[in-house]
């Protein structure tokens, strides 16, 4: 029996009397059913149909002698087609990351350079949003926030550095596990290693494989990463000589092939474009001209001997990270195909904060791709560039194609978001509102404002509050001034217009004042 049916009042053939029973009352609250009205006298077809279930109400004068027969025949209709509704599988949840991709980075997002053919149409068949915004400006920070749900004024992780999660911190696997989800991630973890609560075999994950350490993700040609085996995450070797990313995303198919009886959530958490920027042949050559040189001359060249690897065309190999990771894209989206999965998954794509000047690249190549789009800054700032991010995402048959949001989110929301889809009823407490409707372009409900605050180069805070932004620095632990840009008339803060504004400060201060609660790790306290 299906459980796609609709009401439907046929009208009788002849006047007669018929019991009337309560739609909205009775059927709407449990599930859609199809229900035809007709005359058992006139008709003689009052049995059922393979796409619907017919009642037959009775003339009047028969109603009081069939009153039970047909009561019978109302609850059969019920209990016929609940088992169906409750078969109705959950959707896949397939989250994908990309590190310190810029706003400005994709085709969908006006890059005028660089080919982004997979994400653009991902874009084109779901819901772009204008106004979405990363937990942090740098990668710990911002995942936690992620995870957890919490900014980072609430959240325990609110820096790069050396801290895990904790046992009592619940994530986004640890719930969706609750109601039958198997839990698989590709990529870079960065929230706790092996001899922590923070291991990802201890946090909600079945599958496992990537990389455990932030620094491990510098490196695109790392010899070893790390895979959950036998409940333990272990140290293994990356087979025949793989880019990582590669490596990922045949991992990320191994996942979906597994899984495809059962729910899955699939976070994928590229090293792409960030930060050594060695990438394959196959997707630089398309930004070398005929003689092998770099289509975006000058180019200043990164040095051997550094941290991350040497590279003669900064530029060209940043933009090839980019279309590398878009390709990969496009292999997951086909394997969900093929794997008879696409109609049933849900696809979200965004990066975990903006652009980068790290592994040769400089201030003048950001400018030049116009990577943070029309915003000021980058990773590491507070300003928009440092934290607006794309977010696109794809669920067939739900969200209508080429939708665009002004809705303002954040990470933060994508806990309750997720929980939403899975069917989580009761979860940790978290700082999100669920993006389920601005995703189906229905009425959402909205935050008030939006906070951050960072602890690299000196403490800062900033507050997204309708057409305001503020940004409080300090210096000593100690506040030193706050800056004001009203983003409705200067997108690019670049006019600082705290003076002539004194008690809007003074609003989004005291909310700043609100929103940090004291760090429980000693990494994360204000600098003295």
């Amino acid at each position: 029996m299906r459980d796609d049916f609709s009401i439907s009042i046929g009208r009788l053939q002849r006047p007669v009397g018929y019991c009337i029973i309560s739609y909205k009352a009775f059927v709407k609250p449990f599930l859609n059913v199809r229900i035809t009205v007709c005359n058992p006298l006139l008709c003689p077809k009052c049995i059922s149909k393979r796409d619907e279930l017919i009642f037959c109400y009775l003339p009047s004068n028969m109603h009081k002698s069939f009153s039970n027969i047909f009561l019978a025949l109302f609850f059969f209709v019920i209990g016929a087609a609940l088992p169906a509704r409750a078969q109705v599988k959950k959707p896949n949840i397939v989250f994908i990351l990309a590190d310190d991709l810029g706003y400005g980075d994709l085709g969908c997002y006006g890059s005028a350079y660089i080919q982004t053919p997979h994400i653009d149409a991902l874009a084109k068949s779901g819901i772009q949003f204008e106004n979405f915004y990363a937990g942090s400006t740098v990668c710990a920070p911002s995942r936690a926030s992620l995870m957890t749900g919490k900014h980072t004024g609430h959240a325990y992780i609110r820096g790069n550095g050396e801290v895990p999660l904790r046992s009592t911190d619940t994530i986004i696997p640890q719930l969706t596990h609750q109601v039958g989800y198997r839990n698989g991630m590709v990529g870079k973890w960065g929230l706790g290693q092996t001899h922590t609560d923070g291991s990802p075999e201890k946090k909600g994950w079945d599958f496992f494989s990537g990389h455990q350490h932030h620094v491990e993700g510098h490196y695109q040609l790392p010899d070893s990463a790390w895979q959950i085996k036998n409940g333990a995450t272990r140290k293994m070797k990356i087979p025949n000589g793989d880019f990582a990313n590669k490596w990922f995303t045949d991992e990320a198919k191994r996942f979906i092939s597994e899984s495809k009886s059962q729910p899955f959530f699939l976070y994928v958490s590229y090293t792409l474009p960030h930060a050594e920027l060695v990438v394959p042949e196959e997707f630089l050559t398309p930004y070398l001209d005929n003689q092998g040189q770099s289509k975006f001359l000058p180019e200043k060249a990164q040095r051997s001997g550094l941290h991350y690897g040497a590279q003669q065309y900064p530029k060209a190999a940043y933009a090839a990270m980019i279309t590398q990771m878009d390709s990969y894209v496009g292999e997951l989206l086909a394997h969900l195909k093929s794997e008879g999965l696409d109609e049933n998954t849900i696809v979200i794509f965004t990066s975990d904060n903006g652009t980068h000047v790290e592994g040769g690249r400089t201030k003048d190549d950001v400018r030049f791709f116009n990577s943070s789009g029309p915003f000021r800054g980058m990773k590491r700032d507070l300003y928009e560039g440092g934290i607006r991010v794309p977010f696109v995402v794809r669920w067939p048959n739900k969200i209508k194609p080429g939708s665009k949001s002004n809705h303002e989110a954040a990470f933060w929301d994508v806990l309750p978001t997720v929980c939403a889809l899975a069917g989580v009823e009761n979860f940790n407490a978290h700082d999100g509102i669920s993006m389920v409707p601005a995703l189906l372009s229905q009425p959402q409900k909205k935050h008030p404002y939006l906070y951050w605050e960072f602890y690299e180069g000196g403490f800062k805070q900033a507050i997204k509050m309708n057409q305001w932004k503020a940004i409080r620095l300090y210096s000593g632990g100690k506040p030193i001034r706050t800056e004001l840009f009203d983003l409705s008339t200067d997108i690019g803060e670049k006019i600082d217009v705290s003076d002539k504004n004194s008690a809007i400060v003074k609003q989004l201060e005291a909310i700043m004042d609100k929103e940090h609660v004291q760090a429980e790790h000693p990494s994360f306290s204000i600098a003295k």
